[in-house]
This record gives structure tokens, sequence and C-alpha cells, in this order.
């Protein structure tokens, strides 16, 4: 399938074609098994100090005949603090008790990360590539007019320096109304997740891939900017979803072609 190469001023130059991995078949529980197993790496690591709440003095005495014992006091035989001249304290240690330990704390060796066989992982990249050039499943997440996907612009946009220059590119593409939709539908998350530091969540519309570390356009709302080497299933399938607008340089596409 041939598709268009754009000039930075928004014109057709030429056209080019797609190489064999955008006519992959279309795998959507591929691609979310991939798209978690990426996400599931980027979880941190959590357990319990295996210590905790047992860093005391507290002792348990429930023998008859050892000193101290608790037994046929009156009290509950619990472990409780020594204190001088051999009296009991507080009870501590026991989940029950004032700074004891947790009943069923998370265990250090659950596992957390979801592994994925290398050519499945591949199988569903190229699946999402795929994705982006079907303008049916584009349509489900953004609103963009008929057009062949995906967009092609030329190498020169990998030079530019400056958001407002990037946005004006945009424009001439059709395509700057997604930065504009994706700001309104800005949201600050609710609950506890307002103290993280990225306290608002933004919708992802347009997906940006070149050949060299662009980051001029990253700042712009619902845009990422990735590089082809870093280029990931979850930047194609945010939410594990494929239907994202994705945009690539010419030379972005043609070491697409070569690296898959």
């Amino acid at each position: 399938m041939k598709v268009p190469v754009y000039s930075l001023d928004g014109k057709e130059l030429k056209e080019v074609s797609l190489p064999q991995q955008f006519d992959e078949e279309y795998r959507e529980d591929l691609i979310r098994r991939a798209v978690l197993s990426e996400e599931s790496k980027e979880r941190q690591p959590k357990g319990t100090y295996v210590f905790a709440g047992l860093e005391t003095s507290a002792d348990y005495r429930g023998v008859k005949d050892t000193y101290g014992s608790l037994k046929n006091r009156g009290q509950a035989m619990l472990p409780r603090e020594i204190r001088p001249k051999g009296n009991w304290g507080r009870v501590r240690r026991i989940p029950s008790s004032v700074k004891g330990r947790r009943a069923h704390p998370p265990k250090v060796g659950k596992k957390i990360f979801e592994k994925i066989n290398k050519k499945e992982y591949q199988k569903a990249l190229r699946s999402a590539l795929s994705a982006s050039a079907n303008l049916e499943i584009v349509s489900k997440r953004a609103d963009i007019k008929k057009r062949k996907l995906p967009i092609i612009i030329e190498n020169d946009f990998e030079k530019i320096k400056k958001s407002k220059e990037v946005l004006s590119v945009l424009q001439k593409l059709e395509i700057g109304k997604l930065v504009e939709e994706a700001k309104e539908k800005t949201r600050v998350k609710t609950g506890v997740r307002k103290r993280m530091k990225q306290r608002t969540k933004t919708p992802r519309y347009l997906l940006i891939v070149t050949s060299e570390n662009a980051k001029s356009g990253r700042n712009l709302s619902g845009i990422d900017m990735v590089k082809v080497s870093e280029l990931k299933v979850k930047h194609l399938s945010p939410g594990a979803f494929a239907s994202r607008v994705v945009m690539f340089t010419e030379n972005a596409l043609k070491e697409i072609g070569e690296r898959l």
C-alpha cells in the first residue's frame, strides 16, 4: 500500500510504499498482552520489612515454672515488653497489639512481572503498526477525516526545535485539532492520585515517530514523540487499545522496514 509523503507546508511531495510490517493481521489479544507485559515491568517491587513489628524486647513466657511466667496469674499469656525488676509491659509483636506486625503483609517473593515470548511480542508490535494504518480502527479514538494512514512527513521535521513550529505543521496537515481536543479533555486525577507528581490525565491522540531524538513537540497536549529504536507496543496502543494516530518521518519508516 502506498501513502503520500507530506512537506512541512502540508503539501504532498510523493508517494512511498509501506513496509511489509504494516500488512500484519490485527490481533487485539496479542496487543493487550504485550502492553500489560510492558506495564508490569514498570511497577515498583514492594514488600514489608522482614523484622517489622519484631524489634522489641517483648517475650512470651507461658510455661508454668519458668522465670517470670504469666501462667495462673489471671493475665493473657501474650508476648509483653520486659521492664526492670522483672516487670511486664505492654503486649507487642502480635498483629492485634499496638505497633504489632501485620497479619498478612505483601509477600516479597511475589512475581509482579508478566513475561512474553520475543516472537509473540514482535508480532504484537507489527499488529499495532498495521492498526495505525487502518482508518476504521484509528477513528475510534480520534476524530480524523478520511485519509490514508499512517501520516508520513519529510525528514526536515526532525530539525524543528520549537513546539509552536510543530503545532504549525500539524495544523497544515489538518490534525492540529487533536492537540486542542486533548487540552480541553485534560482532567485532574481523583482521590489519592492528586498527590502524584503528574496530577493531570490527558488523552493520548497523536504519536510522532522519528529516527533521531526529537523532543520539540512532546510538550503539546496529547502528543508523544519517540525514537524508532525505543518504539514499544504501549506507545502505539495506550491503554492496550490500538487506535492511535501515528506520524512517521521518512527515515523512521525506512528504519522500521529494516528493524522489525
